[in-house]
This record gives structure tokens, sequence and C-alpha cells, in this order.
């Protein structure tokens, strides 16, 4: 049972995540109906499925998309045990009911005629958005992720590489299903967005980086660090691999804008220093957010 997250009942949290899974689902819907559905897209997952059936036999996206959902995550805890709580069945059952009430009221023609490719930019950015929402409760809208589970289980292959290849397949249908070439390099140009998106949901927009610098002139940046820049910093010692020689790293997450005074100043006292920059997406700590009030956002 440790797969399963739980909160208090009618808690502050309980209410949150739950207000997170119906939130996020009805963003879902949004971009799938909306904007996804009405070009034929299939960006993976079991409504990538529906989506091509409904396209194929006139079948309702939503009730189409709970017809495969159920019998899919009954399998997937025979298979794998109980890893769906009750957020993931919540997240199963609102998203279908969302897609079947605005398939209802709205239909189904495109909120922005003739772009498909203008579509699948919203379609992938509002899935992103209502998926990230999801994640963030703990939970998941069900589907083609316990495909990849249950094959995982049995190939020990990385789960994430696994739900590259299942959408993949998802899409490739698509392309057979409708025969343009079109439809399924826009759905995973959808996937790369979503993904993109459900990422900065998850971890927030960070302007911060994390420098890795070697230099002979250490001491004196790791000063610029502490003193001028009021950022902390940490020193690794170490060995060059070409002729063993004795070096000193200085490893510190900085701003842009302090980065770039940092940089200017390693240039001025030391221009061949070796210095690494790496985007990090989030930083937890003295200076920064508290792990604290990580946990507790989440």
């Amino acid at each position: 049972m440790s797969f399963i997250t739980k909160e208090k009942l009618f808690s502050t949290k309980w209410f949150k995540a739950y207000s997170l899974i119906i939130i996020g689902t009805f963003i879902m819907a949004l971009g799938f109906v909306l904007f996804i559905s009405p070009y034929k897209f299939a960006p993976g997952g079991v409504y990538g499925i529906a989506i091509v059936l409904h396209h194929l036999f006139g079948l309702p996206i939503g009730l189409t998309g709970l017809a495969i959902d159920i019998p899919l995550t009954i399998f997937g805890i025979w298979m794998l045990g109980p890893r769906f709580g009750a957020k993931t069945i919540t997240g199963m059952l609102t998203l279908p009911i969302w897609m079947t009430l605005l398939e209802y009221f709205y239909g189904y023609e495109a909120f922005v005629p003739d772009q498909p490719l203008l579509s699948a930019l919203y379609g992938g950015v509002i899935v992103g958005l209502g998926l990230g929402m999801v994640f963030k409760s703990k939970a998941t809208s069900g589907g083609s992720d316990i495909i990849a589970m249950i094959i995982s289980k049995y190939t020990h292959m990385p789960l994430g590489q696994l739900m590259i290849y299942v959408d993949s397949v998802i899409v490739l249908i698509s392309w057979v299903a409708f025969k343009d070439p079109m439809i399924p390099l826009i759905s995973w140009v959808i996937i790369f967005i979503t993904g993109k998106v459900i990422d900065i949901v998850l971890e927030g927009m960070s302007y911060d980086k994390t420098l890795f610098i070697i230099s002979d002139k250490n001491k004196e940046i790791g000063d610029k660090i502490v003193k001028d820049l009021r950022r902390g910093g940490t020193y690794f010692a170490g060995s060059g691999a070409y002729n063993g020689a004795e070096r000193t790293m200085i490893f510190t997450v900085l701003s842009r804008r302090e980065m770039m005074i940092l940089m200017s100043y390693i240039n001025e006292i030391d221009p061949n220093a070796f210095v690494t920059v790496v985007n990090a997406n989030e930083v937890l700590g003295d200076g920064f957010k508290s792990l604290k009030d990580k946990v507790d956002e989440d």
C-alpha cells in the first residue's frame, strides 16, 4: 500500500488534493475536446485511442476512454497490486465525465477553426496544465501508464522510456487509421509540449543557475560569492584526470543576474577558469524556498 498516498478526510490537504483533480481533469477535457480531437490528433494515452475510435466509428470520446480505462485499471490492480488509490480512481472518473459534458453541450467543432498547428499548441499546453495539476495531487488519470507499468514489471525497462514507447504506438495507430502523416507528427509535438508544461507545473519556473567552477583563484571566487553576492557555496577537493594535479571545485547556486556578475569577475581574475552552468529546476534550502514550504505546498 506504500504506493497510495492518503490525506485525512476533509482536511485542508484532502480538499486541496481533490480540488486539483477535479479542476485539472476539467482543464484536460477542454484541451482534448476543443483543441485536439477536432483535428484527429491522438497524443498517446487512452484518450488518444478514444479519439481514433471516435473519428472512425462515431463513438463518444469520454465514454469510450472510460470503457477502456476501467478494465485496464482492474487489470493493473490484479497484476501490480493496489497502486491506484481513491485519488487516481477519482481522476479516472472525472475526466470522462467532463469530456462527456463538453461533447454534449459544445459538440466536436474546433475552438480555433482551420488552425491545426495552433490548436495543437493550445491543446498541448492545456492538457499539460491539467495533467500537471492531477499529478501535483499525487494521483494520475489512469490510462496508458498502467500498460507501461505492467510491461516494466516483466522487462525491467525504465518506466519513462516505456511510456514513450506506448504513446508512440498509439500515435502510429492514428497514422494507419487516418492515412495522414501530419497527424502523428503533430501528435508527437503535443506530447512534447504536454510533458514540458507538466514539468513547469510540478517544478515551477526557475531562473536559478547551478555553477561548478574550477579555478586556481578559488579562494577569491569563493569570497566574491559569499561577501559580495551574499550566497553560499561548497568547496570540493579533487584531482585532474589529465595530469593528476590537485584541484578545488566550487559548487554554488545563483540567480541569472548574480551569475553574470560572477562570470565577469571570474573573467577578470582567471580567464582560464573552467565553469559549468546548469539550469536549476528547483532549489530548496537556505536562501531559497524552504523544504518545509515545498512539502506543505504539495
